[in-house]
């Protein structure tokens, strides 16, 4: 018997043992080992991320199913990667040769709505759009509003610290999260947090879970903050002949005192890619389009306001909606933004960076600069309002010499976003593709320390291994 073999024979027992052990407490149909099937559950949506093939999916439906996987995982020192919709851009849902997928999407239970207490518990799998539209009935609003809404799921949302569109009134996930049931890598089920309005017992664990990418622990259940659900917003669409002056427009906007339920930039490349893609007839002749929202009761009056801060900064042109139809037609082009990108060449590399307001416009044209130097379109659409951005690699993946150039633009974008004192990463986490630059971001005490934290409550380093640092 040769070596190659001999290893094969001992890989084919282990995974046998491995597939025994999890059949022991699951219903068959909860455990996929066909490789034409787990194949489909090794990666996410992020580019330049290596992904191998899982031993096993699981997609456990119970609390204790998904113990009963950790405890086996621990007994056996099998690495378990957390999935939720694998709607991620940076790699932290990917597997490699061996592991356990732990896919959690079957889990997918709106277990209570409370409008006294204001407070959603759900399962992981719950989708983002799907709670959102429970919690309407109630006369409630779950505000984090991810792009891909539609698709990823509260269990990822919590993983990633997702943010989206209205992030500059409302926030982001982690402000609304106020308690997980997690179970812990042997196995054992950790509760943290509360249901009250307030509580600030011990350390915050719940936070130390939140944007912790599956690292530390599986949650299997969460108890999330509501808002009375606002009036229907109002859009504002703005025409600027730069994106300095679109920049310059949202540094007025915020100066002033104005509350926008949503500040949201695309650039000319970006609008040019919505158009071609979906022939929305948005204005390309614009160099930057800006959208500002208001669902306040006068919304007309504050867009009327912020559009005259718009033609002060130099906007070209100003149009307000006329009613809420108009005003989604607008928000439906944004959210089509990342989508389009990636049709101008099949593939993008996606990128996150936040900065202060203030050097927006210094990003933005650093953009530019990167772009020209590489010889590759990026479009930058943007929720400009808390400065977060996302640069947008176009780029054709067989092409050697243009991936090579558009992975060094893309860490080109991050190194200017921590130069102009911003981070690596506003909601799409660090996963495998940001390693490298969160080490940078933190410095040798910070990543001491998060190294520390993944430790103790993983000392096998079994949850998602490789992600993070």
């Amino acid at each position: 018997m040769t070596g190659i073999e001999a290893r094969h024979d001992e890989e084919t027992a282990v995974t046998g043992s491995l597939l025994d052990r999890l059949l022991g407490a699951l219903p068959a149909d909860a455990v996929l080992a066909d490789p034409d099937v787990t194949a489909s559950y090794a990666h996410d949506m992020a580019s330049f991320c290596p992904a191998g093939t899982p031993a096993a999916v699981v997609l456990p439906r119970t609390v204790e199913e998904v113990q009963h996987v950790m405890r086996v995982a621990t007994e056996l020192r099998v690495p378990v990667v957390p999935q939720g919709a694998r709607t991620g851009l940076s790699g932290g849902a990917n597997a490699h040769d061996g592991w356990i997928v732990l896919s959690l999407t079957k889990m997918d239970r709106v277990l209570e709505i409370n409008p006294v207490d204001r407070i959603a518990v759900v399962e992981p799998g719950v989708v983002n759009a799907a709670l959102s539209r429970a919690v309407e009935e109630h006369g409630l609003a779950y505000p984090p509003d991810p792009s891909s809404w539609e698709m990823c799921t509260i269990g990822g949302n919590i993983g990633t610290a997702s943010g989206g569109l209205c992030c500059v009134k409302y926030g982001v996930t982690a402000e609304y999260v106020l308690g997980l049931d997690v179970v812990l890598a042997d196995g054992r089920l950790l509760r943290t947090g509360r249901r009250t309005a307030k509580g600030v017992a011990g350390y915050d664990l719940t936070r130390l879970f939140v944007g912790s990418e599956g690292s530390l622990g599986i949650v299997v259940r969460a108890v999330l903050a509501l808002r009375p659900k606002p009036p229907a917003q109002l859009v504002l669409a703005a025409e600027f002949a730069s994106a300095g002056a679109a920049c310059d427009a949202v540094c007025r906007i915020m100066e002033g005192g104005h509350v926008p339920s949503l500040l949201e930039l695309m650039d000319r490349t970006t609008v040019k890619a919505v158009n071609d893609m979906a022939r929305m007839g948005l204005p390309e002749t614009t160099e930057a389009l800006l959208l500002a929202a208001f669902d306040t009761p006068g919304a007309a009056g504050d867009l009327a306001a912020v559009g005259a801060l718009c033609e002060a900064a130099g906007a070209t042109q100003v149009v307000p909606a006329d009613d809420a139809a108009e005003s989604e037609l607008l928000l439906q082009a944004r959210r089509l933004s990342l989508t389009a990108l990636e049709a101008v060449k099949g593939t993008t590399m996606i990128d996150d960076v936040c900065v202060p307001r203030s050097r927006l416009g210094d990003l933005l044209d650093g953009v530019e600069r990167i772009a020209g130097k590489h010889r590759l379109t990026i479009g930058v659409c943007a929720h400009a309002g808390d400065g977060n951005t996302h640069p947008t690699v176009c780029f054709d993946a067989a092409d050697p010499d243009e991936s090579r150039r558009a992975r060094a633009s893309f860490d080109e974008i991050m190194a200017l976003g921590l130069e102009l004192g911003g981070t690596i990463t506003g909601e799409h986490g660090v996963g495998v593709l940001k390693k490298e630059w969160l080490a940078r971001e933190l410095g040798p005490v910070g990543l001491e320390m998060q190294r520390a934290v993944k430790q103790t409550f993983d000392p096998l380093g079994i949850l998602n291994p490789g992600k993070l640092f």
